[in-house]
């Protein structure tokens, strides 16, 4: 995988010239992991569970290419109403609903997209690894799982987890702090950051740090760009190598935030925007 990713959260309510548009800009720029969700639908002027997976498989449909040069990733879980459910079952006919919507006989990582409390890790394991035997996925991932979570899952799988994916960016340092990317780097599970610009905020100024916004400008004035590309290419800079999962849906904006990939953040740079993030210097 490249070190971005499309994010298809926003995938509906579009043209289907559209959609496709954004998914070439962001397979040519390099962005080969595609990471949508069956939950993707319900919000952003979407009109259903599914409606995401279901725009992705139409275009993959009509442009059977383009499957080709993708890391298909989804994910599955939620159920609206409960709100979670991730036993044997659900998982399982979750999974193959999202391959009959995405129109592929394989997800090359399927993810489990937020912990289910009530279901054991091994009723858990049972379900991601029978799909995997059966062919219909490749590997496997969990997302929004603290670590705790992500090993007990793990301890049960008879295959490593691929992937994990927290929500991390400069204005949300949590995986910093509470093992997460540690994890990462111990197993060699590659962490996919969701939301790297928290939300916009660190694009549009609205309700980030100001110090967080001062460091942001300083080093992309000194780096000729807009401060989301070193908003991204912070995630980028951890050790762990994040892949930055990239939300917009306007091809130009693709391009510009790839632009990240190429700057080079030090260790003072990095720091100065832990600091500016959290507002306290470090010890």
């Amino acid at each position: 995988m490249g070190p971005l990713g499309v994010g298809c959260w926003r995938f509906v309510a579009r043209p289907d010239d559209e959609l496709r548009a954004v998914l070439e800009a962001g397979l040519d720029l390099g962005m080969n992991l595609v990471d949508t969700a069956d939950i993707y639908g319900l919000g952003w002027g979407g009109q259903a569970f599914g409606e995401a997976e279901e725009n992705l498989g139409r275009i993959l449909a009509g442009a059977p290419g383009l499957r080709e040069r993708m890391v298909l990733a989804t994910k599955g879980g939620i159920v609206p109403g409960v709100p979670y459910n991730s036993g044997r079952d659900a998982i399982t006919a979750a999974c193959e609903a999202s391959l009959r919507r995405l129109r592929t006989d394989v997800i090359d990582l399927y993810q489990i997209h937020r912990p289910d409390m009530l279901t054991h890790p091994a009723e858990m394991a049972e379900a991601l690894s029978g799909l995997r035997t059966a062919g219909k996925i490749r590997e496997v991932g969990v997302s929004n799982f603290t670590p705790r979570q992500h090993e007990a899952l793990a301890a049960h799988l008879p295959f490593a987890l691929a992937t994990t994916q927290p929500e991390y960016s400069a204005a949300h340092l949590a995986p910093l702090r509470d093992g997460t990317l540690d994890l990462c780097m111990r197993d060699g599970v590659v962490p996919l950051a969701w939301s790297p610009l928290g939300g916009g905020r660190l694009a549009d100024g609205s309700g980030a740090r100001p110090d967080l916004l001062a460091v942001l400008d300083r080093l992309a004035a000194r780096e000729g760009v807009d401060r989301a590309v070193v908003a991204v290419a912070f995630v980028l800079a951890h050790p762990a190598k994040p892949v930055a999962l990239l939300g917009t849906q306007r091809p130009e904006r693709l391009a510009r935030l790839a632009l990240a990939t190429g700057l080079q953040l030090d260790r003072n740079d990095v720091y100065d925007v832990i600091e500016a993030s959290e507002g306290a210097r470090l010890p």
